[in-house]
């Protein structure tokens, strides 16, 4: 994607990544031009805080922040900035991610994560709810998922149409 990214993609382990490339094949579905970087509020906390502190000053609407376990990712993130934050919690670890469920939807009031469900399909309402969040000022989006709602109606009245033939 030659354009400029319009939404963040950041995760805290390279672990992360099939996970949150869900979110990845959406935007690229939408043609929404994205970046996607590994950067964890632990592990490198100074990094992580200036790609999101800099981030509304390169064009970035939106982050979408994937990590797992207890870490606080989308929270920290959220923190650095005002631009939307989407966190999706990653599977795994010894409460199959539960405690990243947790770490990302229990933010304080003052600071807002949205926070999607564990795992794959998070990463894929994540890339979703970023189109649709863009697509309020860019009514070409708002068609696109307008006909991408459409095309899953059609396919579920298929499934069910070859259901009903076996």
């Amino acid at each position: 994607m030659n354009a400029a990214p319009l939404v963040l993609l950041m995760m805290g382990s390279d672990t992360d990544l099939t996970t949150m490339q869900e979110a990845a094949n959406i935007l690229r579905t939408f043609g929404v031009p994205y970046e996607m970087r590994i950067s964890s509020a632990h592990r490198s906390p100074v990094r992580t805080l200036a790609l999101a502190s800099e981030a509304a000053g390169r064009g970035i609407k939106i982050i979408i922040a994937g990590a797992g376990m207890a870490a606080h990712l989308a929270g920290v993130v959220a923190s650095k900035t005002i631009l939307p934050v989407i966190g999706v919690p990653m599977p795994g670890g010894a409460l199959n991610g539960v405690d990243a469920l947790y770490a990302t939807v229990q933010m304080p009031g003052g600071i807002p994560v949205a926070t999607m469900a564990i795992g794959k399909a998070g990463a894929k309402n994540a890339g979703l709810f970023a189109v649709q969040i863009l697509a309020l000022s860019e009514p070409v989006l708002a068609e696109s998922l307008l006909r991408y709602r459409v095309e899953m109606d059609k396919e579920l009245e298929q499934k069910d149409a070859e259901l009903q033939l076996r």
